[in-house]
């Protein structure tokens, strides 16, 4: 690989300083007389057996809402422009991603390589190829007075972005639900990976909750499964045989 083909890089650079206890606070106040002040700071907000209980209780009753007070941003790069445009899909995000109307390439821009494309010599050569030769139009034309804002049209899903993510608890959750199947992109898949990853290491209750959402289901609905857990139609079938 060369100097200019970058992996993704994923860092926590804000978070509340105590997860759990914001979430038990905002789950036992929903079924409390007592006020919010007073159970963040009684016993049971220290104990972590039991908030945990009341958090799985509420949480797998559906009652979202309680897990929304807390958020998160990470701080990302080395992620290609088709992968963002994935990640902005979701709609209880915020991102400040770095601009290729205001950032001007002045040499080889960097870029992803997909694993497919890896595993097959003669077409990752034809694809490197690619980007030196659009690096060279590029340089070209901004080098003429092009403006890069205009010269940027030439730029491929490949280039490389960096950005800040923000997101709520809730959100995180169904991130993670939706991107760590199997049958998402392998790179969105990754950076999700590593999202979770970092949460989880200070986190590490968190992880039965950020997990694909048919170990949640116990079933997949995807049109096509990979297999990991049996489709919804096949329980309903084997239920009424």
């Amino acid at each position: 690989m060369t100097e200019h083909e970058v992996k993704p890089q994923v860092k926590i650079i804000s978070k509340p300083q105590n997860i759990l206890r914001t979430v038990y606070t905002a789950c036992r106040t929903c079924y409390s007389a007592d006020s919010p002040i007073n159970i963040n700071n009684c016993e049971n907000a220290q104990d972590k057996e039991k908030a945990l209980n009341l958090i799985k209780k509420v949480v797998s009753s559906g009652h979202y809402s309680t897990i929304e007070h807390v958020q998160i941003s990470f701080a990302i790069s080395g992620i290609s422009r088709a992968c963002s445009h994935q990640l902005v899909r979701h709609r209880l995000m915020s991102f400040s991603q770095k601009s290729q109307r205001y950032v001007k390439e002045k040499e080889q821009f960097d870029y992803i390589v997909p694993p497919t494309i890896l595993k097959q010599p003669e077409l990752y050569e034809k694809y490197q190829q690619f980007m030196q030769e659009t690096t060279k139009l590029y340089l070209e034309m901004t080098e003429n007075g092009i403006p890069a804002e205009d010269a940027r049209y030439l730029l491929p899903n490949a280039a490389a972005t960096s950005m800040v993510a923000s997101l709520n608890l809730r959100e995180m959750i169904h991130l993670a639900n939706l991107r760590l199947c199997t049958r998402a992109q392998s790179e969105i898949r990754t950076l999700v990976k590593m999202m979770c990853d970092e949460l989880v290491s200070t986190e590490p209750w968190l992880k039965e909750y950020l997990s694909p959402k048919c170990e949640k289901a116990g079933f997949c609905d995807e049109d096509k499964s990979c297999g990991r857990k049996p489709k919804k139609e096949e329980l309903i079938n084997g239920r009424n045989d």
